[in-house]
């Protein structure tokens, strides 16, 4: 929500808080807690103990769970979803991926899920650190509590005297996350089957109308955020998940006369500003929190923000780089 006239500007660790919002608490503990309200059960992958994923127990409760899964009693410790491996030696890929379908389905026909609505056309996410290619519905993924990946790009322009303009977009009023606030110039989730960059390239035409060749020769990769968000009104997730996040971000330059322009309907208008009109969005709480977040590692980068001007610098870094509860490699010696 927006800062109002009757409420402090934010500050960037305000931003950051906003964003990385889940309790700074060892979530690995939390399926061993006698305490329902703190518990949460690992979500397991065949053949891996790694929990993948940590839910929370209403969730648990909730979903249609097929025979393909086998749920830890209440009483056991830790607390467990377990994935079974149905492939009977063949395929495990396919069989895990056919089984998280499946209950998604039958969770999003019952409509137990708000954040599960149907929808025409849906993207999977991959499960990153899996042991093999696992995939599931975007819109499930925070049900379940694997780390998402997105992807970010910010377009600016310098001038002669070095002063940097940003291309801000606002999100459309009807769109149904985060509506109405702005964003990076061109962002998106990446899907199962793709690269950040390729996310980058194919969402730079569909929000900013901008040209393949141009993103493919220009943009440059420049790292990775990574946070843990507790699910919020806005989100369109149910409340109160713990959402691991990676952001993969890009920067591109460019001139006066390439002007990003909205070609689908998420996007309302762009808008050119100056360093100090985007810090004064910041601090009104205009941006959508892990675009917020996306902009302070920017200005960091840039040295827009140091040690000098910003009493909480050494903060800000650290926690645009948290630790995820979940594994993002495979097991060693897969």
């Amino acid at each position: 929500m927006a800062a109002t006239q009757d409420t402090a500007p934010k500050t960037f660790l305000d931003l950051i808080n906003d964003c990385d919002s889940f309790p700074d608490i060892d979530i690995a503990q939390t399926p061993y807690s006698d305490d329902n309200q703190s518990a949460f059960y690992q979500f397991l992958l065949p053949n891996d103990p790694r929990p993948h994923g940590y839910m929370v127990p209403s969730v648990v409760e909730r979903m249609p769970w097929t025979a393909d899964f086998k749920i830890s009693p209440p009483t056991a410790r830790p607390r467990t979803v377990q994935l079974i491996d149905t492939s009977n030696g063949s395929n495990t890929s396919q069989a895990c991926n056919k089984s998280l379908l499946e209950v998604v389905e039958a969770a999003k026909a019952a409509r137990i899920f708000e954040g599960l609505r149907p929808r025409p056309n849906y993207e999977d996410y991959k499960v990153i650190g899996a042991n093999f290619p696992v995939q599931l519905q975007r819109s499930a993924a925070p049900l379940f509590g694997i780390a998402n990946r997105g992807a970010h790009l910010n377009i600016y322009t310098v001038a002669e005297d070095g002063a940097l303009k940003f291309w801000v977009p606002r999100r459309s009023a009807h769109i149904r996350t985060w509506p109405g606030m702005l964003d990076n110039a061109v962002a998106g989730g990446v899907r199962a089957e793709e690269s950040p960059f390729e996310c980058i390239v194919h969402e730079a035409d569909e929000e900013a109308s901008l040209p393949e060749e141009l993103i493919r020769t220009r943009a440059r990769a420049t790292g990775v955020i990574t946070y843990v968000s507790r699910s919020a009104p806005g989100s369109g997730a149910e409340i109160g998940l713990m959402v691991p996040d990676c952001i993969y971000t890009f920067d591109l330059q460019v001139g006066p006369d390439e002007v990003p322009r909205p070609r689908d309907e998420e996007v309302q208008e762009f808008y050119l500003w100056s360093v100090d009109q985007v810090k004064e969005a910041l601090a009104r709480g205009e941006f959508k929190p892990n675009c917020a977040l996306v902009m302070i590692d920017f200005f960091i980068r840039r040295g827009v923000i140091t040690e000098d001007n910003e009493q909480d610098y050494l903060q800000l870094v650290t926690r645009l780089h948290r630790t995820l509860p979940v594994p993002t490699v495979p097991a060693q010696g897969r």
